[in-house]
């Protein structure tokens, strides 16, 4: 697996192929037990990210944020962008159940799984033509990785040992950045904690492939508009 950009893999190949690369995420309650959807439906928030120009959809399928795999379901009943399942994956079964009910990606968290974990996880996505998007918060993490050229190497803002309270560390992405890009990763993506689309132009135009974005975006009046401010930011920093 030497090329990512010939993996066949739906989820890391619309996220290298998009102009927007913002995975926009689908959950019920933020991390301290908010609702997120404030009496929207899964349906009209995917129209919303859809019309934004999303190139992948998360989904949090984890108890903790009021997630179900029944969500998972419903939102790729909606839609034909790929899909992240966002959970505590930890055995081979829950990938498998994953792609029947529509994900073309899932979570895997290393700060919760050994390496040898990590090695079986990774191999059984790619075996099921599903992309592992790899969540770390270290070095040390990153090198547990198998196969990092075919997975989504994302960088945690916030730490998933404190339930991702609080507003999170930017800092540890530009920081991990090098590294992540050095193990071969095609797309690094600086996920959690970037609340404004100054915060996103500034992460991408550092040299991240994409971004996940969830509670800011679901707090926002329009996800287009927030995108458009992004791409303007973007260009007004290019132009100094």
């Amino acid at each position: 697996m030497t090329d990512p950009n010939r993996t066949g893999l739906p989820f890391l190949e619309a996220l290298l192929a998009s102009p927007t690369p913002v995975v926009m995420e689908v959950k019920r309650r933020d991390a301290h037990g908010y609702d997120m959807l404030g009496g929207r439906t899964p349906a009209a928030i995917v129209e919303a990210y859809e019309t934004a120009g999303a190139p992948c959809i998360s989904v949090v399928t984890g108890r903790w944020f009021g997630g179900s795999p029944a969500l998972l379901r419903d939102v790729a009943a909606l839609t034909g962008l790929p899909i992240l399942q966002k959970d505590f994956i930890t055995r081979k079964d829950q990938i498998r159940t994953a792609r029947e009910l529509g994900a073309s990606a899932v979570l895997l968290t290393a700060a919760l799984l050994p390496a040898s974990s990590m090695r079986t996880l990774v191999t059984e996505c790619l075996l099921t033509g599903l992309t592992p998007f790899v969540e770390i918060t270290t070095e040390a993490e990153l090198a547990s990785v198998h196969h990092p050229e075919a997975c989504v190497i994302a960088v945690n803002n916030k730490d998933i040992k404190t339930r991702e309270r609080g507003a999170g560390d930017l800092g540890r992405s530009l920081d991990l950045l090098p590294a992540v890009r050095a193990a071969g990763a095609a797309c690094p993506v600086s996920a959690s904690g970037i609340d404004t689309p100054a915060t996103a132009a500034a992460l991408l135009d550092a040299g991240f492939g994409g971004l996940l974005v969830g509670t800011s975006l679901l707090r926002t009046g329009s996800p287009a508009q927030w995108v458009d401010e992004v791409a303007a930011t973007r260009k007004g920093l290019a132009l100094r």
